[in-house]
């Protein structure tokens, strides 16, 4: 049999195995049939390809072809859905976001195909003296191999964002994976330039992508043996934009790749170098391998450390990133996952994992871990029963306790919930965090790479990193106390004005109601009590609105409005509110704006009436408009009583703080959220005794928030 047949046909049979592998090993879900579907195709490629080399005709040569395009034209699709998937937490929301992408990416390679028909393929050419055929493309040929390229880099770009953000365990568990998928789509990066390039296939190609398929095989088998990376999950940061080293290493690649076409076309290198391309892949592949392991980490390291007198770790680089990284963490559960993450890279140990203690001191429950995530840890009953002994146990030391040879019951409560697949996950030490005399959480960590124990160099940083996260967790939890204190204070304001309120509100109609039998049939009682039941009504009413702004989300719908308009729409609606004294002094060159009408009108109403009710009937208001250093200004000014300079520091613009004997404190606070959901701000200068001046400054330009 010729060996580009025989490698083929290999090819296909070692991918169809890896891809049951892949089946088989960890739970169901979307991830593994997606894994198994685009090892399916690779393997289908492969063995068309074994078939193209057994073509006896051109005819047959180009309807295998045919069949060929087809399949390929699909393969990039399903692995651009495994790259949004795997490993992923939320892989169905990421799915979401990516379905304008998948979509086109599975219709338009076969659209691209169908619809060039036979002029997909020009002509096929034998050179002289080569064992490969070169096949000219016809612009849709050309134009595939443009997308296949694009597909491939979102397929890397993807891979690299999920593998920056796993650690430990996890990271060791899917190292591999990666290795392998990322391993194809390189060499399928540089095959299809080429055939861009060129604008033509070398069937000698077809080899290499054989290769690069049987390495990543390989791999990927290592993987799924090594753990069970298709049931992983890893948490990705919610931010848009993300810096890809791919993006760069493929413009470079290209860069390059366009002087090495210039000096071969104009020195006539081209010679048959396809080996050659192969095993500087394999190289690289081999290279890659060696830089990402973890025990290799470890040697680089005692080389540099015995070799160069360099300390094993940097203690500057520690802190200063511990600082740095928890220094604006408010939730317990991100500063656990940085601490986890900071430990395990420090320390080379892959299962790193906090378990935080009740304030009550009676259970466990998962804080972060390099290992699981709380989804996995609910199907588990880890520390079910052995929770209070383990705190007890720990409550009483200050250094990390090495598990190895000792049979106390606190332990086999370990050992006997923490069954974990590999060597690397099991336990070794419990590390105890402490704060103010107080158990925190306790920290388990495996053995490091080489399953080497602990250092006393290395336990003392365990234990000053454990003591530093012990203190800054105990930190937040004081934060939440006082928080949580802080809303129990401002619903009991809350309450006072309701109550407050609504008694007045009862004593009337308990009035109504005491006089009811006696006047029942009083033309006149009756129309005031209707008339006291009405009022009391809106009150409540009223009440329930104005308090339900707190919890409401503000949707903003943007439209261009006159603001000159809009404030004197304002101004016309006041007058019933009571008898006023006010003035305008509004710009003639005020441009409109993009706002949401409704919403900036309340402002402009609260602000008024605010004004109204410190001034009184004989106090005065002025409104005016106008442009100044790049913002359109809205000013409502008054007369009245003013506000104290502590009163605008301390309490201004916060819910339920009111200068008001019947206020709840609300409306500001309102006014201030829909204003700055505009990109403006609500500004104030006052005096006691002199009067206010509220400003509205918005932006003239039209970048705004559509909902907050």
């Amino acid at each position: 049999m010729d060996f580009n047949v025989a490698l083929s046909f290999l090819t296909a049979a070692i991918t169809l195995v890896v891809a049951a592998a892949g089946f088989i090993r960890g739970p169901r879900s979307l991830v593994q049939y997606v894994f198994s579907l685009a090892m399916l195709l690779l393997a289908t490629e492969a063995a068309l390809i074994g078939f193209i080399f057994q073509s006896a005709s051109v005819t047959d040569f180009l309807s295998r072809h045919s069949i060929l395009f087809i399949v390929s034209s699909l393969t990039p699709a399903a692995w651009l859905l495994f790259s949004i998937s795997f490993a992923r937490a939320n892989y169905t929301e990421q799915i979401s976001k990516w379905k304008w992408v998948l979509l086109p990416a599975s219709v338009v390679p076969l659209a691209m195909y169908f619809l060039s028909g036979s002029n997909f393929i020009a002509l096929v050419l034998s050179p002289e003296q080569s064992r490969t055929l070169f096949i000219r493309l016809n612009e849709a040929g050309h134009a595939w191999h443009i997308l296949s390229i694009a597909i491939s880099i979102l397929i890397l770009m993807n891979l690299e964002r999920t593998f920056r953000h796993s650690t430990g365990h996890v990271r060791w568990q899917t190292k591999f994976m990666f290795l392998g998928v990322i391993f194809i789509f390189v060499v399928r990066i540089f095959t299809d330039s080429q055939v861009v390039l060129f604008k033509g296939l070398n069937t000698g190609f077809y080899l290499i992508n054989l290769g690069s398929v049987i390495i990543a095989d390989a791999l990927i088998f290592r993987s799924l043996f090594r753990g069970k990376p298709m049931g992983v999950s890893i948490q990705l940061s919610h931010q848009f934009l993300y810096s890809s080293f791919t993006v760069i290493i493929v413009g470079i690649y290209f860069i390059a790749l366009g002087l090495l076409a210039w000096i071969v076309l104009n020195f006539e290198l081209m010679k048959n170098t396809n080996l050659l391309i192969f095993l500087i892949f394999l190289t690289v592949a081999a290279l890659a391998v060696y830089l990402l392991s973890d025990r290799m980490r470890i040697k680089r390291k005692r080389f540099i450390s015995r070799h160069f007198k360099r300390p094993l770790y940097d203690y500057r680089n520690i802190w200063e990133d511990f600082t740095k990284n928890t220094a604006s963490v408010t939730s317990t559960e991100v500063l656990c996952q940085i601490i986890v993450k900071m430990v395990s890279d420090a320390l080379e140990i892959l299962s790193v994992t906090i378990w935080l203690v009740d304030e009550k001191q009676k259970t466990l429950y998962l804080g972060g871990s390099t290992v699981f995530d709380s989804q996995q840890m609910a199907r588990t009953e880890f520390f079910k029963d052995g929770g209070t002994r383990l705190i007890a146990a720990m409550s009483d030391q200050t250094i990390p306790v090495d598990l190895k040879g000792r049979d106390d019951d606190w332990i086999s409560d370990i050992t006997d919930n923490y069954k974990l697949e590999t060597k690397e996950s099991r336990v070794r030490y419990c590390v105890p965090l402490k704060a103010a005399g107080e158990l925190i959480g306790i920290m388990t960590l495996s053995e490091k790479v080489f399953y080497e124990g602990l250092t006393f160099e290395e336990s003392e940083l365990v234990r000053t990193i454990s003591d530093q996260a012990a203190a800054v967790v105990l930190s937040l939890r004081f934060a939440e106390h006082l928080r949580q204190a802080k809303e129990l204070e401002a619903l009991q304001t809350m309450s006072a004005f309701f109550m407050h309120d609504l008694k007045n509100l009862a004593s009337k109609l308990s009035l109504v109601t005491q006089n009811l039998p006696h006047h029942i049939n009083n033309p006149d009682f009756q129309a005031d009590a209707l008339k006291t039941i009405s009022q009391s009504v809106a009150k409540i009413n009223k009440m329930s609105g104005r308090l339900s702004l707190l919890s409401q989300k503000i949707k903003l719908s943007f439209r261009k409005e006159n603001v000159n308009e809009l404030v004197l729409s304002a101004i016309d609606d006041l007058k019933g509110y009571g008898p006023i004294t006010l003035t305008t002094r509004l710009a003639p060159d005020m441009p409109s704006l993009f706002i949401d009408r409704e919403q900036m009108y309340k402002v402009l109403e609260n602000l008024l009436m605010n004004a109204y009710d410190a001034t009184g009937i004989d106090g005065q208001i002025e409104v005016a408009t106008g442009i100044k250093e790049g913002w359109a200004e809205i000013t409502v000014s008054d007369t009245g009583c003013g506000i104290s300079e502590d009163f605008i520091k301390h309490n201004l613009f916060r819910p339920f703080q009111t200068t008001k004997k019947q206020g709840m404190g609300i409306g500001l606070y309102h006014c201030k959220t829909i204003v700055e959901a505009h990109g403006g701000r609500l500004e104030v200068e006052s005096e006691e005794g002199k009067g206010s001046v509220f400003t509205i400054r918005l932006p003239l330009r039209a970048s705004v928030t559509n909902m907050i």
